[in-house]
């Protein structure tokens, strides 16, 4: 009897021990993963530089945008940090209208979505023939097209203009524009490298397919290597969208005499009349709140765009290269 009590007891022992390796291997798995990069400690990590990372960009925008809706009574409170008390919208219209920003919304739009129209076109026949094509001297314009990449734009631009002021294209849009033409402008030679990386990675059969039924090199390239680089055309787009935008000192050399400008200029215009107001009447209280709401009415329009093109944008940049 006493030696069966044993064996019971032995066994409910070693159950339990099994019972107790079963639990611990179970945490150990859900804490560490079975792999490296599905534990829940893993996960957690990097969830925390995720946040950490996204607070560094977020950050600004939000501060932005409370402070351009503060009036006079928040902005002198110091208690109030980020949320203000009560919303003023004053600040946005002084802002609208310091920026003129119907007319230099209207510029901007133009100016940008020509630009990157025209950009996409022909960046798009230069990778093309870059990564399909035989001509002479290839590998040498390629170079070319690398040294003008990483030229600085200061090397260019006396030059540039000198020859824009013999054309009488000077305080105009078209020094930004044309350029577009001809897969120069504002990051072209980037362009071109996005959509010959791209076309290189294209089954060769494609083309051998239709040369076969009788089509030429345009015919190729539009009827079939075109429609096929979707991602490739979002993702120059955006790009070129995007930075022509935001850019000012190619605007602040070519228009620098214009009474119409872009928002970039508009921006840098109104700092400088704030900065000579302040310097005769001293500070205001109000200047960085119209500072705020001039730089938000600037980035809206392109965080619209990005919102609604952001998927297409990621799958783009993936399908391309870049993240290589």
């Amino acid at each position: 009897m006493e030696r069966m009590i044993d064996i019971i007891r032995n066994r409910r022992l070693s159950a339990s021990g099994l019972n107790s390796r079963k639990l611990l291997l179970s945490t150990r798995n859900v804490l560490l993963g079975k792999e490296a990069d599905k534990g829940l400690i893993f996960r957690l990590f990097m969830y925390l530089i995720l946040v950490d990372t996204a607070f560094i960009y977020i950050k600004p925008i939000i501060y932005m945008a409370t402070t351009m809706v503060k009036d006079a009574g928040n902005l002198l409170d110091p208690a109030v940090i980020w949320v203000p008390r009560s919303l003023f919208w004053g600040h946005l219209q002084e802002a609208f209208r310091l920026l003129k920003y119907p007319s230099g919304f209207t510029i901007s739009m133009t100016v940008s979505l020509s630009v990157a129209v025209l950009q996409v076109v022909s960046c798009a026949i230069a990778g093309y023939a870059f990564a399909r094509l035989d001509f002479p001297l290839k590998k040498f314009w390629f170079v070319c097209l690398i040294f003008t990449f990483v030229m600085p734009p200061q090397v260019t631009i006396l030059p540039s203009i000198l020859l824009f002021k013999q054309l009488g294209w000077i305080n105009t849009y078209l020094p930004m524009i044309i350029p577009g033409i001809f897969g120069h402008g504002l990051k072209g030679a980037l362009f071109v490298i996005i959509f010959r990386q791209f076309f290189s990675t294209l089954p060769k059969e494609l083309e051998e397919a239709a040369k076969i039924d009788g089509a030429s090199v345009f015919r190729v390239f539009f009827r079939v290597m075109l429609p096929i680089s979707t991602s490739a055309i979002i993702v120059v787009f955006l790009f070129s969208f995007v930075w022509n935008w935001n850019d000012f000192y190619y605007p602040s050399m070519y228009m620098f005499g214009a009474k119409e400008v872009p928002l970039s200029i508009s921006l840098s215009r109104l700092a400088a009349a704030m900065s000579a107001e302040a310097e005769q009447s001293g500070p205001s209280i109000f200047a960085e709140p119209i500072k705020m709401a001039a730089s938000f009415l600037i980035i809206m329009p392109v965080l619209v765009v990005y919102t609604f093109a952001q998927r297409w944008f990621v799958e783009g940049v993936e399908r391309t290269g870049l993240v290589e």
